[in-house]
């Protein structure tokens, strides 16, 4: 990204991000911001080296591919529940590319195949939200059979148009969450592909298996009438 591409991108969000940076590449903008970022901040990079996706695993962002930022939030003393916060960058998504839905939490996927992964840390009364949107891959480049990219599903965008979109719709998601607007949950059940969907859950202790009644309004996914705020969700083909 040039400096008048920078200068515009920054004019399009700043009603919600005052600070926007570019790097042309670092190891993980989630990592640069909590060592030291002030609420309102973003971190645009054209290359991650060590990006980090749930449960610990590798993300792979390479060079143009992908768009790869991170974002910083005040906390306050009495925060909204940190379930609703996960799924409120998904549902941002979702409202610039109407064709994606989530798997819970946060899992932005078109047809089943995972488009973007999103992961939080929180740092001395912040949070940072870092999320990274496959753009432009070759299929061979994907990291997982079941990853997609937007030019792979026929979706070409500007990167800089996209990039404010995205911002902004990230501000306005996140405001409802901070102001625990109930709009904010209904619009995330209305694009979380898991609910009524036949499961396996993956936990600390081992696995459940079952059917998705709906995410309460925590943020937690209801399996079976127990709920659950942390696991790795697969869907199964339905039972016969």
């Amino acid at each position: 990204m040039n400096a008048e591409e920078l200068s515009r991108l920054q004019r399009g969000v700043e009603k919600y991000w005052p600070v926007v940076r570019w790097v042309e590449t670092t190891g993980s903008t989630n990592d640069d911001l909590l060592n030291k970022g002030e609420p309102g901040t973003v971190l645009i990079a054209g290359e991650q080296t060590a990006s980090r996706g749930r449960l610990g695993r590798k993300w792979v962002s390479p060079k143009g591919a992908q768009l790869a930022m991170s974002m910083v939030l005040r906390i306050d003393d009495n925060p909204p529940p940190f379930g609703l916060l996960s799924i409120a960058p998904g549902v941002a998504v979702t409202d610039v590319v109407p064709q994606a839905q989530l798997k819970w939490p946060n899992d932005v996927q078109i047809g089943g195949k995972k488009l973007a992964g999103i992961l939080s840390g929180l740092a001395d009364g912040r949070v940072v939200v870092g999320i990274g949107i496959n753009l432009n891959f070759e299929r061979e480049q994907l990291p997982i059979p079941t990853a997609t990219a937007l030019n792979l599903e026929g979706i070409d965008v500007d990167f800089v148009d996209f990039t404010t979109q995205v911002l902004c719709a990230m501000g306005e998601r996140f405001a409802q969450w901070q102001q625990r607007d109930p709009q904010l949950l209904a619009d995330y059940r209305k694009v979380c592909s898991t609910i009524g969907q036949h499961v396996r859950i993956e936990l600390h202790n081992g696995e459940v298996v079952g059917t998705v009644d709906g995410v309460n309004d925590e943020g937690e996914v209801i399996i079976d009438g127990t709920t659950y705020s942390v696991g790795d969700v697969h869907h199964l083909r339905p039972k016969q």
